[in-house]
């Protein structure tokens, strides 16, 4: 077990002063028996006018803000404790009817997951024609290790680029590119999942980098996405494709959705002239804490 600590910072700067508007936020992670919240804190400036809680229809919990007022700056910053409980490897105890792809989804699951299975882009070929590569078409293959593969072609085949234009490439953009970050890695795994009749949903959140921890907070981070596949007798199974990274291992999950654009950890809207575009600094540390004897005392307690 890991206690996990998330810094995350956003601030907007405009050229003048603008009248803010509705903005949703997506930064409380979902407890779980895997990761647990132990303490959320928030800080807006300039002051809100209202605060509120909702879950969304996948059942996130999104925090929306609204404003009255006119100023230049505008920053949002939030810390997050969590008690981490990491799988070191998958434990892919799947189902007899499932253990070899192709195959059929429960008829009572079905229903369910159909809007899972559904392909974004349904006419595109990019997808089918890059699997053909090493997914040869009418072989039966253990389901565990076609997924694994398919993880691992993307994140040894791909070039991982940060990019801070809004949005999320096609998976025929990342293919033809090469290159992408990991929400387009994520969406390019999902898509390619989709077509070979799995489950698949998007997964925000923040990844621990061992390298980046110390006694200080580090800037230079930045959310991170992942998907997971629905595999059946072992649920949602979580895959990071930039990372190479089967299970939950240093994956602070924090929302999940059937698409990237119902994800977006921070959104909001300003009234202002066409060249009041903001200028925007995002900085993310996510530190690992020593848990404390009383803390091991409790968890060890019938």
């Amino acid at each position: 077990m890991t206690i996990y600590a998330v810094h995350h910072s956003t601030v907007y700067h405009y050229p003048r002063p603008v009248k803010f508007g509705p903005h949703q936020m997506l930064f409380r992670p979902r407890d779980s028996f895997d990761q647990r919240l132990l303490d959320c804190q928030l800080a807006i400036k300039p002051d809100p006018i209202e605060i509120r809680w909702i879950h969304d229809v996948f059942g996130n919990c999104l925090t929306l803000v609204d404003f009255n007022i006119l100023a230049e700056d505008l920053e949002f910053d939030t810390t997050i404790r969590l008690e981490h409980t990491p799988e070191n490897a998958p434990d892919f105890r799947i189902e007899e009817y499932a253990r070899e792809h192709p195959f059929a989804y429960d008829d009572n699951e079905l229903p369910d997951l159909d809007p899972y299975i559904r392909r974004h882009y349904p006419a595109d070929t990019a997808v089918p024609e890059w699997l053909s590569k090493f997914v040869p078409l009418g072989v039966n293959r253990p389901t565990g290790q076609l997924l694994m593969t398919l993880n691992e072609a993307i994140a040894e085949g791909f070039s991982y680029q940060r990019r801070t234009i809004r949005g999320t490439q096609t998976p025929a953009e990342t293919i033809g590119l090469q290159r992408g970050t990991c929400r387009d890695f994520a969406f390019l795994m999902m898509e390619a999942a989709r077509s070979l009749g799995f489950a698949a949903r998007f997964i925000t959140g923040y990844v621990y980098v061992p390298d980046r921890d110390g006694p200080t907070r580090l800037g230079g981070g930045s959310t991170h996405a992942w998907c997971s596949i629905y595999v059946p007798g072992s649920g949602w199974v979580e895959f990071d494709p930039t990372n190479g990274i089967v299970g939950n291992r240093d994956l602070i999950r924090v929302g999940v959705a059937r698409t990237p654009a119902q994800a977006i950890p921070l959104s909001g809207s300003y009234w202002g002239d066409a060249g009041d575009d903001a200028s925007m600094e995002v900085t993310v540390n996510v530190k690992s804490e020593p848990i404390a004897e009383a803390e091991i005392a409790s968890k060890a307690m019938p």
